[in-house]
């Protein structure tokens, strides 16, 4: 009997959408030769994350065996695949490998970061193979929401994986490859050990669509409008900015990219050659130039996110240009959970100035890229694999996704970040390990812990308010003049109708007088005693305990 397995571990995107980071390990038990599948970003939020700028895996893990890596595999140029990968390099610093198009998006990003773009290396579709210690890695060409998503096939000595990446089964994607069953047939006729498969729309009980069932709908929309137009989706949705432009330039208008996201993934479309024969398009100063209803703007920010185009636009006027009554500006996007606020508010900003928007509640302007539940079976008939692994979702999507899969007959179990498998012989998939996972977050151009308490003492202090104490003693121990405090974040006064600081340096005031000199010559039991006073005479006054920073300084 082999005493050597084949294992996969979730690092991120297992248990969640976003941040997908998947180990894949062959060899004996804690000596495995590894690869890296995805390494991405989730984005943070005003309530649980503020300030933070990215959300990256932890990887210490990960770290600690980086001389069992071989190398980073890359399904595809969304975010939540590629975007940690120049943050992380420097602890990892093996070769990465994309298809063109997503290896194109990767040397960018490592240049952005000063890593050398060269050890981003460019593989082709299946059947071309690359092979790494005892791994032969293949990338089968996927439809998805961006050019160039592939699912990889993971041969090893205990058999072959599927790792399926984002995928949909798009007949006619317009930009990039259609789905092809017959390939599918071909990778699984001498059987495939595991399959591990996205979940995103599992519980979506209708076929999905393909993208060219858009453009009709797009085209009559634009037409119909009066004024200028302007429509916002995901800048990687390559195929989605081509019909929005293609439908604008029918309609006769000139096209004009917003935002540096859009203009960086039509750039890299066009010279690696995924995207042929796009419209014409002016910049921003030329469209100031033209009649209104001759114009239409394709823009950033389709989640709403502050900075980008789109929110831009709703508060004033972005590079000259401005929408106004009588307008019309498109979402050809799906709201992902969490991003609804922001979008509201970029809704009604546009209302508000008299602009019509259109969102996709009709169905009419957007297909996800994701497959629903009816596709992601007709990939399992085709794989037919021993074992199937749900990732790419929440909890309760993987559970559904296992309990379908286990009604079809296939060996499956929900392994959420942290869960190691061994895929290995015929005894189903068996969970051997947990490994602690977390989040490390891009504060400004830091990377810190989700538990070093950084970004929980700013909660705190959001919700709470602020105050500094500052004290003075003398060389006998004593106070020198009166404490004061300053206050941020906090109702100036309270229910005694004085001030708030006023209120608490009294009763600082009052304790130092009364304290003994055991308290006075102790720095740390001196502090929280001025703590515990601070919050109880501002929770008296308002209902609230602060956070407090208390100085002492002694005269020596």
């Amino acid at each position: 009997m082999s005493t050597e397995r084949l294992i996969y571990l979730p690092l991120g995107g297992a248990g969640e959408i976003g941040m997908n980071a998947y180990v894949y390990g062959y060899g004996k038990p804690g000596k495995e030769r590894l690869i890296l599948v995805d390494l991405g970003v989730a984005f943070p939020d005003m309530e649980t994350s503020p300030g933070v700028d990215l959300i990256m895996p932890d990887i210490t893990w990960l770290k600690e065996r980086v001389d069992q890596l071989e190398a980073i595999f890359i399904t595809h140029g969304h975010e939540d695949h590629i975007g940690a990968v120049s943050h992380l390099y420097g602890d990892l610093r093996v070769p990465v490998y994309a298809r063109a198009f997503t290896a194109n998006l990767a040397r960018r990003k490592m240049e952005e970061r000063g890593h050398d773009p060269k050890v981003v290396q460019t593989v082709s579709a299946w059947p071309e193979v690359t092979k790494l210690g005892p791994f032969t890695v293949g990338v089968a060409p996927m439809s998805h929401s961006i050019p160039e998503s592939g699912a990889l096939v993971i041969d090893s000595p205990a058999g072959r994986i599927v790792h399926t990446g984002d995928f949909k089964l798009d007949p006619n994607p317009l930009v990039g490859e259609a789905f092809d069953p017959q390939m599918w047939t071909e990778i699984a006729k001498d059987g495939v050990q595991a399959m591990v498969c996205d979940s995103t729309n599992v519980f979506s009980a209708h076929p999905g669509r393909s993208e060219s069932e858009l453009a009709p709908e797009i085209t009559k929309l634009i037409e119909s409008a009066t004024g200028m137009v302007a429509a916002t989706t995901f800048a990687s949705n390559v195929a989605r900015v081509k019909t929005l432009a293609e439908a604008g330039e029918r309609a006769g208008r000139s096209i004009v990219l917003l935002g540096r996201a859009m203009l960086r993934m039509v750039e890299a479309a066009v010279e690696t050659g995924v995207l042929k024969d796009f419209p014409k398009v002016i910049q921003p100063e030329d469209a100031q130039e033209l009649p209104r209803d001759n114009v239409m703007l394709i823009t950033t920010g389709s989640q709403g996110e502050r900075r980008a185009a789109t929110a831009q636009m709703a508060r004033g006027k972005y590079r000259g240009l401005e929408l106004k009554a009588g307008d019309l500006f498109l979402f050809s996007s799906k709201t992902i959970p969490g991003n609804e606020k922001g979008v509201i508010r970029i809704m009604n900003q546009f209302s508000e100035r008299g602009v019509d928007v259109v969102d996709d509640s009709s169905g009419l302007y957007h297909v996800s890229g994701h497959a629903n539940r009816p596709d992601l079976e007709q990939l399992h008939a085709l794989v037919k694999p021993k074992i199937l692994v749900p990732m790419h979702g929440e909890h309760r999507h993987l559970r559904q996704h296992a309990r379908i899969a286990e009604e079809k007959g296939y060996a499956s179990v929900v392994a959420v970040n942290g869960t190691m498998l061994d895929l290995s012989g015929d005894q189903g998939p068996k969970i051997v390990d947990y490994v602690d996972t977390g989040r490390t977050y891009l504060d400004g151009s830091v990377k810190i812990g989700a538990l070093d308490g950084i970004v929980r003492d700013r909660i705190r202090m959001a919700l709470n308010g602020h105050v500094v104490i500052t004290v003075i003693l003398d060389e006998e121990d004593e106070p020198l003049g009166e404490p004061w405090c300053d206050i941020k974040g906090l109702a100036e006064t309270g229910t005694s109708d004085a001030a708030l600081a006023e209120v608490i340096e009294e009763d600082l005031n009052q304790f130092l007088m009364r304290a003994g000199a055991k308290t006075l010559r102790d720095d740390d039991k001196l502090e929280g005693e001025l703590r515990r006073v601070a919050r109880q005479t501002a929770n008296n006054e308002i209902g609230k305990k602060p956070e407090v920073t208390v100085v002492i300084s002694r005269m020596r």
